[in-house]
């Protein structure tokens, strides 16, 4: 089985963002329109996030559209890390406020969507949220990142080697000493061990063992 086939699949990449005791977001890669009259949209959220929680209890959300504008650190302060443990707005600067008193992301987005949780379906370890649309505005005229985009041209590559916090590049050829590594096929973490262990979850984008690729550097 080809796991690469679902980047295929066009959908987009966003950051939700909601509020309760503080301003919070995440991404999504799964918000699509659902009806026209009345205006609805659909997306689902991890439970695991605390942008799920805080939605299931004010209802109300934006949803900024994530444009070819954006690089990695969009990614990696709204995805990688949890609101639980940080607050991601207390050093993030690129965001206004709407009419609905939510933050919007203004930088490497293009449009943002404000609504208000219409139901709710319980996915097991997601929730499906579907939306009325109360405003919404273009920002960009920046295409929208697809998901495929994100894989072929956000993403670091194999060469850019992260453990932890350390980030280093290596050159193509460049060894050193034939070390093993397990790198996350969907946000690049690096794993450095001969084995990798099959509960591992990545710290970065909680996936998987299952979507670590083990290589040779």
């Amino acid at each position: 089985m080809d796991k690469k086939a679902m980047y295929k699949l066009s959908y987009g990449l966003f950051v939700l963002t909601a509020k309760t005791f503080k301003d919070n977001g995440c991404i999504t890669n799964t918000a699509i329109q659902v009806t026209s009259e009345p205006n609805r949209i659909a997306f689902a959220v991890n439970k695991a996030n605390l942008t799920h929680d805080m939605l299931l209890e004010t209802r109300t959300f934006n949803l900024s559209v994530i444009s070819e504008k954006a690089d990695f650190e969009l990614f990696k302060h709204f995805g990688f890390q949890s609101g639980r443990e940080v607050h991601k707005f207390n050093d993030f600067k690129d965001y206004k406020v709407s009419e609905n008193g939510l933050a919007y992301i203004t930088t490497g987005c293009n449009a943002y969507i404000s609504g208000e949780v219409y139901d709710t379906v319980d996915l097991g370890t997601h929730t499906l949220f579907i939306a009325d649309v109360t405003d919404m505005e273009v920002l960009d005229d920046a295409p929208s990142a697809t998901y495929e985009y994100y894989q072929s041209n956000i993403k670091p590559k194999p060469e850019t080697i992260k453990t932890g916090d350390t980030v280093g590049t290596l050159e193509k050829g460049e060894t050193e000493g034939g070390k093993t590594v397990w790198v996350c096929k969907v946000c690049g973490y690096v794993y450095e061990g001969e084995d990798l262990p099959d509960d591992f979850i990545c710290p970065w984008c909680k996936h998987p063992a299952s979507d670590f690729e083990k290589k040779v550097i």
